[in-house]
């Protein structure tokens, strides 16, 4: 069985990279993604175990000490945290598995998985990023000029991944991150394990 890709997937927060790895996870069913633990409250729509696992502190702590987790990060008030048996499962199993996590949590997983691919999700601008943040119409003014204020620090960690795509066109930047999956799927050495019997009676 070849192993699967783990894919993360960063931004600051407003710059549409759920709704970019919604329609990813729609059009590619060898794709997984991770479901994070957090310790913030659901926003409207959002359902536990499907969203996000949402607990409280003291279970967050918990699995913290128990060393459950592949990263994790306090972001905006909330604790964020990725489970190890969320990735290693659906990896084992050969599916690619996609991580929607902060740079914080990127960092970390990359000291752990230096294979994974990264990219980072820009706004085209400040202006569009603090608008798309009013119109989803689920945070207090307060919090939103929080999350105004922490983006361009969170964005200023975007060299340190390997791919950036401009989510300006929400289909040219679905095309971007589609095009860097295909791409990790036809590297070489992944090629010649899937293909192996093929490439042994052309060569």
């Amino acid at each position: 069985m070849i192993t699967g890709n783990l894919f993360i997937i960063s931004a600051a927060s407003g710059a549409g990279k759920t709704s970019l790895i919604k329609q990813l996870l729609a059009n590619d069913t060898h794709l997984k993604l991770s479901i994070s633990h957090t310790t913030r409250k659901p926003r409207p729509g959002e359902v536990n175990g499907v969203d996000y696992h949402f607990v409280d502190d003291a279970t967050f702590l918990r699995m913290l000490g128990e060393a459950q987790f592949l990263e994790s990060a306090e972001v905006h008030g909330a604790r964020y945290g990725t489970s190890q048996s969320s990735v290693d499962g659906p990896l084992k199993a050969g599916f690619d598995v996609i991580l929607e996590i902060d740079w914080q949590g990127a960092a970390q997983v990359r000291n752990l998985f230096p294979q994974a691919i990264s990219t980072f999700v820009l706004p085209p601008s400040m202006e569009t990023l603090e608008h798309r943040l009013n119109n989803r119409g689920q945070d207090s003014a307060e919090t939103i000029a929080r999350r105004v204020a922490a983006a361009r620090t969170e964005m200023g960690h975007v060299s340190e991944f390997d791919y950036v795509t401009i989510n300006d066109d929400f289909n040219v930047a679905l095309q971007d991150l589609s095009a860097i999956i295909r791409t990790q799927r036809l590297v070489t050495t992944v090629q010649l394990q899937r293909y192996a019997s093929l490439i042994q009676t052309l060569t």
